[in-house]
């Protein structure tokens, strides 16, 4: 069955170029070798399928029909040939990535999810957790880390920032006075995140910002955690804006001073220095980068 279909792709590209000599250059054939395959295919087929001239070749109405059916093979061949070539030419291999937990809910999820759609031979073992692990010790190829970058051996890149609002929850708004400027918060009942150092940096077009150094009343070691004990009242917290908008919306929670922003935290990308400059870490960091948007 094979030399048949040997002989109908002979025969679709005589016909495309219009003559045997063409197609045997094409083929890097010699016409006669090519003149001989359509011949044992109009036998195998008990018809003729071209019509031969001095000047040209022209089909007849059954090498039309045969015709047809050769240039589907030919192009269903090619594409399952560039199908597979393409599949064998994408990278491969295993990545592994951690992140902090509270990033689970954000877009650095999509982005990954589109990583992962762009690139299926790559397997990807993500860890969302707020221990920050030593990721040489621990094998990991990517940390994704949210805040300030302390001196390191590592490798870091900028991804983008997370925008964070003071927040509580109404009820416990509605039990004190609203505050007019970032000091009236002085002396509220702050939760904080350890072992990030509470600090809250309030700006505000035209007026000078204000730092504030409240004691905290709670302190915690998970983002979520946080977030559940300023939602049931316990006092402010500062959390990523993407985290706050469906209570935000539903009127559970609330921004505090709205009018003034906090200083926005980086999230960065780091990573060993022996990373290969053209490896699977590269790969993902600058996927990560051109297709972050702020949050």
């Amino acid at each position: 069955m094979l030399e048949p279909l040997r002989q109908m792709a002979i025969f679709a590209k005589t016909v495309d170029h219009g003559s045997f000599r063409a197609a045997a250059r094409a083929l890097n054939l010699s016409p006669s070798v090519v003149s001989h395959h359509i011949t044992q295919l109009e036998r195998q087929v008990g018809t003729a399928l071209l019509y031969r001239s001095t000047r040209k070749l022209s089909l007849t109405s059954d090498g039309e029909r045969l015709l047809a059916a050769a240039r589907e093979m030919m192009h269903a061949a090619e594409s399952g040939i560039q199908a597979v070539s393409n599949r064998a030419n994408q990278p491969s291999g295993e990545l592994r990535v951690t992140a902090p937990a509270v990033m689970a809910q954000s877009m650095l999820v999509d982005r990954i999810a589109a990583f992962a759609n762009d690139y299926p031979n790559i397997r990807l073992h993500l860890d969302f957790s707020d221990s920050r692990r030593n990721i040489i010790e621990a094998g990991i190829d990517v940390a994704i880390r949210m805040g300030w970058l302390q001196d390191s051996t590592l490798i870091g890149r900028k991804l983008y920032t997370v925008t964070r609002r003071v927040t509580a929850a109404r009820s416990y708004l509605d039990a004190r006075p609203k505050p007019t400027s970032p000091q009236d918060l002085g002396d509220w009942d702050w939760l904080n995140l350890s072992p990030v150092s509470l600090k809250p940096e309030f700006r505000k077009p035209g007026h000078r910002a204000v730092r504030l150094k409240p004691a905290s009343r709670v302190s915690v070691n998970d983002a979520h955690a946080l977030y559940r004990l300023a939602r049931a009242g316990a006092g402010l917290a500062m959390l990523p804006e993407y985290l706050l908008e469906q209570d935000v919306a539903a009127g559970v929670m609330e921004c505090v001073l709205p009018d003034w922003s906090i200083v926005p935290v980086g999230v960065y990308a780091v990573w060993p220095p022996n990373a290969p400059k053209d490896g699977l870490t590269a790969l993902f960091v600058e996927a990560l980068t051109s297709r972050q948007e702020p949050n």
